[in-house]
């Protein structure tokens, strides 16, 4: 969750205690102006949708289980050309919610733990946070490659640069 002076620019609070024993599910949708906000936060052009799908269910210990889906459609530029390239993201969400109390576990084939404050949860800044990191670290145009120039006849990209190193010193 982001520090307590900052709003979350897709807030989405949900209260522990109203997932009832037969669960519920949400529908999040980010609006326009949430999409333009989180497109600056990601430093990326746009985040033109933004959709998750969930469905709680409460566990024995208070926590809750959230599992769905997020969908987003999102505009990264290019690492190579800095074009914009339009990418589809689709993520399988598994989390669980904690009430005040309830110690996260480390384990790692278990959903995220997110701690409530005060037993109320963000979910569209959990969702902002998976978001994140379902983004793709290099996006590429379509046919965008480094030059030629930069690699080396058995294709090592930095072999060319290494050339541009000086000679060490001989004693």
């Amino acid at each position: 969750m982001p520090p307590d002076d900052r709003v979350p620019e897709f807030s989405r609070p949900l209260h522990l205690g109203s997932v009832g024993p037969d669960g519920r599910r949400e529908v999040l949708e980010a609006a326009e102006a949430e999409r333009a906000a989180l497109a600056r936060r990601f430093g990326i052009p746009a985040v033109e949708s933004l959709r998750a799908e969930l469905r709680f269910r409460p566990e024995a210990d208070g926590a809750v289980r959230a599992e769905g889906r997020l969908a987003a459609d999102v505009v990264q530029n290019c690492v190579v050309t800095l074009e914009p390239v339009a990418q589809r993201v689709e993520e399988a969400v598994a989390l669980r919610l904690l009430p005040a109390g309830v110690e996260p576990r480390d384990e790692p084939d278990e959903p995220d733990d997110i701690p409530s404050d005060g037993g109320v949860v963000d979910l569209g800044e959990a969702m902002a946070e998976q978001l994140a990191l379902a983004l793709d670290p290099y996006p590429r145009a379509p046919g965008a490659a480094l030059p030629a120039e930069a690699s080396d006849a058995a294709g090592r990209p930095l072999a060319a640069l290494a050339k541009l190193r000086p000679a060490a010193p001989r004693h």
